[in-house]
């Protein structure tokens, strides 16, 4: 079950078409490869930018697709609904493209964009730091200014694509006097000296896909490579994190409804004491009860995207949604498991790889506990 919103119209239809066979042709073959090396090759990146993977919905005067929001929901379906969470696509295009597009100077747009759009550069965005996640004001990475430069210093942990990508937004404080007005984001080339990757982390879930530590020891990046201005990155991050978090319940949607599919085909097949496991009563009963909180959850879901395209969507509502959805993500996907018996545990079926990944949907974005706190405050 995939979106059918009557937001949706032809061209949508025809891109989701066109995912689907990227999906299958670059994707599937090799993500399996991908978990066990833990990062995604290159030439994926490559292929995506050429089929049109990339920025959907950056300009095309920046090198991007000109459509809109709706085919990052679609790209993030098709994705999710396999569970192919190794290619850091969305991050790439979704959460670091738009911090570019909608803050940095025309020049680093020019510059940069195009070549996101064509997957020769990778992008990621470097926040969390061992000891701050969640309270970014808490960060303790510098950006001290000599002369033509800001000198960088500082460590990230938890970054996506922190492997492969050939630059960074990094959440640093220029003035570490002024709390979250002291700190900005600074673009920081891969290639420049000082710049140190760390270990690539192993994780319970998400093995394909590249999450490191970043070092950085003296760093000199020019003055232009800030986004925007030095001591509003705490309210950029602030302004696009309804977005992000829309995401994360876009792909919290889609990973419930494939669950109850691959559940239901998987509970008419299996056998158990001389009929198939979808005849006994508990498990019509779970089914029943994963669809209709699949369906609520869809509702909920479209009517926040409708909310988005209009220019309605608050930071409570994104609050709401992306603590409910994924915490039900967890639950849905616990009860697909069970009804799949020991065979929901073998890495082989897509139930199990669902469960590891969804983990990590309750924290990162914001954890459930800070959204909790955000819509509390609304009231």
């Amino acid at each position: 079950m995939t979106a059918t919103a009557a937001y949706y119209k032809e061209e949508h239809h025809l891109f989701r078409e066109a995912c689907r066979r990227f999906i299958a042709d670059e994707i599937a073959p090799h993500h399996a490869r991908w978990e066990k090396e833990g990062v995604v090759d290159r030439e994926a990146w490559r292929k995506a930018g050429a089929a049109g993977m990339l920025l959907t919905n950056i300009p095309e005067a920046y090198g991007g697709g000109g459509a809109d929001f709706l085919t990052s929901a679609i790209m993030i379906e098709e994705m999710m609904g396999h569970v192919f969470t190794g290619p850091g696509f969305r991050l790439h295009s979704d959460i670091v493209a738009p911090y570019i597009l909608n803050n940095a100077s025309e020049d680093l747009k020019r510059h940069w964009l195009p070549k996101m759009a064509s997957g020769e550069a990778i992008g990621a965005l470097a926040m969390t730091e061992p000891g701050a996640g969640s309270d970014v004001q808490a960060i303790r990475t510098t950006a001290i200014r000599d002369g033509n430069h800001y000198v960088v210093n500082g460590q990230k942990t938890f970054i996506t694509n922190g492997q492969l990508a050939d630059f960074i937004l990094v959440a640093a404080k220029t003035d570490p006097k002024e709390g979250a007005k002291g700190v900005s984001l600074i673009l920081v080339e891969a290639d420049r000296e000082g710049f140190k990757r760390g270990r690539n982390l192993e994780k319970i879930g998400l093995k394909a896909q590249d999450t490191s530590e970043l070092f950085f020891d003296n760093v000199r990046v020019p003055l232009t490579n800030i986004i925007g201005e030095e001591g509003r990155g705490f309210a950029y991050m602030m302004n696009e994190l309804p977005r992000e978090r829309l995401l994360v319940a876009i792909s919290a949607v889609a990973v419930m409804e494939s669950a109850l599919r691959w559940t239901i085909d998987y509970t008419r097949e299996r056998k158990a004491f001389g009929k198939s496991i979808a005849e006994f009563q508990n498990t019509r009963f779970k089914l029943a009860e994963v669809k209709t909180e699949v369906t609520v959850a869809r509702v909920f879901l479209d009517d926040c995207i409708a909310k988005f395209l209009r220019g309605e969507f608050d930071v409570a509502t994104a609050a709401m949604a992306k603590w409910w959805l994924t915490e039900l993500q967890g639950r849905i996907v616990d009860t697909c498991l069970q009804l799949h018996g020991g065979y929901g545990f073998m890495w082989e079926y897509p139930i199990a790889r669902a469960y590891a990944d969804s983990r990590i949907q309750r924290i990162y974005a914001g954890t459930t506990e800070i959204m909790k706190e955000i819509v509390a405050r609304s009231l």
